[in-house]
């Protein structure tokens, strides 16, 4: 008999699949009751398969009595409640990957979309306006000032990439880092006076949640713009939506939103906004690696095998 598998969200669909060969599968998305869903299926649900953006919480460990093994399809931040797991005697996975590469990527192109206005141009192009007018033009990257905003394993290489386009990087975080030349600003205002774009790369931690507010903002001013590959919260929404608006910044790149996959229809409405459905770290290659590792996890835990990236 196939062990019984709660999946609480949509995955990379090839890894779907070959789940539903192996195992009998519960999608809790689908269910238009949550927590009937839970209750329904409780007793024969001995694995959950979820994301690093779900995770899973005390409560839907505590709906499961039989849950033997949570796998978490990318990296969970916090989003799986770890103790009462150990506590339990459930097995926690993930599929441990090297994604900074690939954020410090789409970092990087949603700043040149944002700052030569690509995405707006492309529309131009289409409504058929070019034979009528002028385009829009953009700006240099070179030579301009970047402000990184945690400068960790993405927050660095797009220092690199920064670099390579001849950008000057700059950095704020809690401290100063050893070893690296940028110039460190310990006061994020002042870092915005100081640059030309602002990139934000760090956690979604109590201390950074709402650290792009009006002051930040106003201090980057009508010339500057933002860049969020790290998670909404990290800008408060009205303070950007309303600088946006008023033009009090030059634009942004967002990957990230506060409710996803739900976009404030005034972004929506704006032509200095590029946005993007948070693809920093989605690439075939990326999900093909991932999808056979959370495979092996679950196969090593049904088969009495040591897990290959227990958490």
């Amino acid at each position: 008999m196939k062990p019984e598998l709660l999946v609480t969200t949509p995955i990379y669909p090839p890894t779907l699949a070959a789940l539903e060969q192996e195992f009998t599968l519960h999608r809790l998305w689908t269910a238009p009751d949550r927590g009937a869903c839970l209750r329904d299926v409780a007793p024969g649900v001995r694995g959950m398969v979820t994301t690093g953006l779900v995770g899973c919480s005390r409560e839907w460990m505590d709906l499961l009595p039989k849950l033997e093994i949570i796998a978490c399809f990318g990296n969970p931040h916090g989003t799986v409640d770890l103790a009462r797991a150990r506590e339990r005697g459930i097995a926690v996975t993930n599929t441990k990957d090297a994604i900074s590469d690939t954020v410090a990527d789409l970092a990087m192109g949603l700043l040149f979309a944002v700052m030569r206005r690509i995405c707006e141009n492309d529309r131009y192009v289409r409504a058929g306006k070019w034979p009528e007018g002028k385009p829009v033009m953009g700006r240099e990257i070179g030579g301009k000032t970047c402000g990184i905003v945690g400068l960790g394993a993405i927050g660095s290489r797009i220092a690199a990439r920064a670099e390579v386009f001849r950008m000057k990087p700059c950095y704020h975080g809690p401290r100063r880092k050893d070893g690296v030349s940028y110039p460190y600003f310990g006061d994020l205002v002042e870092m915005a006076k100081a640059t030309d774009c602002l990139v934000l790369a760090c956690p979604l931690t109590p201390q950074t949640r709402g650290l792009v507010d009006r002051r930040v903002l106003d201090a980057l001013g009508p010339d500057g713009f933002l860049v969020n590959v790290a998670r909404g919260p990290v800008v408060n929404r009205e303070a950007l939506i309303a600088a946006l608006g008023d033009k009090r910044i030059a634009g942004a790149g967002l990957d990230v939103f506060w409710d996803e996959p739900h976009v404030p229809p005034e972004l929506l409405a704006m032509e200095n906004v590029v946005l993007q459905p948070h693809m920093g770290s989605s690439t075939e290659e990326i999900r093909i690696e991932r999808g056979r590792k959370l495979l092996a996890n679950l196969r090593a835990h049904f088969s009495g095998q040591p897990l290959p990236n227990p958490m």
